[in-house]
């Protein structure tokens, strides 16, 4: 990595022609990949990637440019690149930066770069094991295993230079049950910011056993009923409602472009009084968190809906300067080669206060999501569509029968405000979320919720237009 006065001249080159921020983000990221496919390990791959990136701000527009050569010369010239974009004078005052520290840390017990692979294969392994002694029903099992170590340095011309490491361990599961020409699938995933430790807390042989048991128990199941009708969300069935249907509508960059449901309703009652959502980089452990965001601002925890008022949205730096705000740390980028936008973090709405079997017993009939698979939001309506990747019945405050094939189809604030009951637990789930050809690891989550309507199982369609979607890990 550069030195102080390498930074400084990089970020001085930058500004030479005018403009009113500078910014320059280096990483070099170490990853393994591990698949089996078919009872073989098929991959294993471990590789280096290291480059880095130079943006220049000037009023409204942006000039970035990227390289893989990270010597002093090769960013002098990406440096001089990106300030071709700049109209503005600049005061010859020479850029000074001072080393910003984090406000948490967090103890990696098992950094992934010490585990030998062939502990990791034994673990994914396991994993697939499980999955196969479910039934003979089980025909096909997927585990991927993946591990990365990231480690960055940002600086820029307010001053602020930040260096950071991260590390991300995760671990999935698919199974494929076929019978009498019937075809399921089941699925199931760890993740979080922890190395190999993570498999202390979690046992890959039980995670395959999952999966299978889910795949092989939809084969019985019978197809879900259609129509309007009350429905239950589990906690285990993570956060993608609120993810999908509230989240992205409150990053800001989706807010100025007009294209999010929730703009210019700050103060304004969006969701039923016991909800309220939550955006928190600094959950220890979970997939979304981290010290700093990819523009070197401290990770935060930030209310986002207050007892169903929206109180504000997520901003990056160039966001928040349009807005006349301060960022609040989720500028975020897949990697150097791309600009940061604002994304989610640990999403999530909080705990309440009922028992979450006492909600299933009110619920005379309607049906209970205890797993959430993909979904896609057209944020400018907030209409939504949702699968349903474990669904039951419903019956006299009962859970009944299994059903296969539901989707769960409605409208993110509409379906806020229908939220009369909110358990006391709270269920995080992983996954990879895309936004503008950008995929970043997150997590979300949700207590036990009652929505007193929403379409299951309709075949309404949206588009996405902001071109978000949630691949559930």
């Amino acid at each position: 990595m550069l030195s102080k006065n390498e930074l400084e001249k990089i970020l001085d080159k930058a500004l030479a022609a005018g403009g009113d921020f500078a910014d320059i983000f280096m990483e070099k990221k170490v990853t393994t990949g591990i698949g089996c496919e078919d009872n073989k390990i098929e991959r294993v791959n471990t590789g280096i990637d290291m480059g880095a990136g130079v943006r220049v701000i000037s009023g409204e527009t942006t000039s970035y440019a990227y390289t893989n050569d990270v010597s002093l010369d090769g960013l002098l010239e990406v440096a001089q690149i990106a300030s071709r974009a700049a109209k503005s004078e600049r005061s010859n005052k020479p850029v000074k930066i001072t080393k910003k520290m984090p406000q948490f840390d967090f103890e990696i017990e098992m950094p992934p770069h010490q585990v030998s692979v062939s502990h990791k294969v034994e673990q994914v392994q396991l994993a697939n094991q499980g999955a196969r002694n479910i039934d003979e029903k089980i025909k096909q099992v997927s585990v991927g295993y993946g591990d990365v170590i990231q480690d960055v340095l940002i600086a820029n011309s307010l001053g602020d230079q930040v260096e950071d490491r991260r590390i991300r361990t995760r671990l999935i599961v698919h199974a494929v049950a076929s019978d009498q020409g019937q075809v399921q699938t089941g699925y199931e995933s760890l993740g979080g910011t922890q190395g190999f430790e993570i498999f202390k807390c979690h046992n890959a042989e039980e995670l395959g056993k999952a999966a299978g048991e889910r795949a092989c128990a939809l084969l019985k199941a019978a197809p879900a009923p259609a129509g309007k009708m009350t429905v239950v969300m589990a906690s285990e069935a993570g956060g993608t409602m609120v993810h999908e249907a509230c989240g992205h509508g409150l990053e800001a960059d989706l807010v100025q472009k007009k294209l999010s449901v929730y703009g210019d309703k700050i103060g304004q009652k969006v969701a039923s009084s016991l909800v309220t959502v939550v955006d928190d980089a600094t959950i220890l452990g979970k997939f979304g968190t981290y010290r700093f965001d990819d523009e070197g601002i401290h990770g935060q925890k930030k209310t986002l809906i207050e007892n169903g008022v929206l109180k504000g949205y997520m901003y990056d730096h160039l966001t928040a300067q349009k807005d006349h705000q301060k960022s609040t740390g989720n500028g975020r980028r897949e990697s150097y080669r791309e600009k940061p936008i604002p994304r989610m973090t640990n999403t999530y709405i909080a705990a309440g206060k009922d028992d979450p079997e006492k909600i299933i017993k009110d619920t005379k009939n309607g049906i209970f999501v205890k797993r959430m698979g993909g979904g896609q939001v057209n944020t400018t309506n907030g209409d939504f569509v949702f699968d349903v990747a474990e669904g039951y019945i419903i019956e006299d405050g009962e859970i009944k029968n299994l059903v296969r094939g539901a989707t769960l189809t409605g409208n993110g604030p509409q379906a806020l405000v229908m939220v009369d009951r909110v358990g006391s637990d709270l269920g995080f789930a992983i996954g990879t979320c895309g936004k503008d050809g950008q995929g970043a690891p997150v997590s979300d989550a949700q207590p036990t919720i009652r929505i007193q309507e929403l379409i299951v199982g309709g075949t309404a369609q949206t588009e996405a237009k902001s071109k978000t979607t949630m691949k559930r890990l």
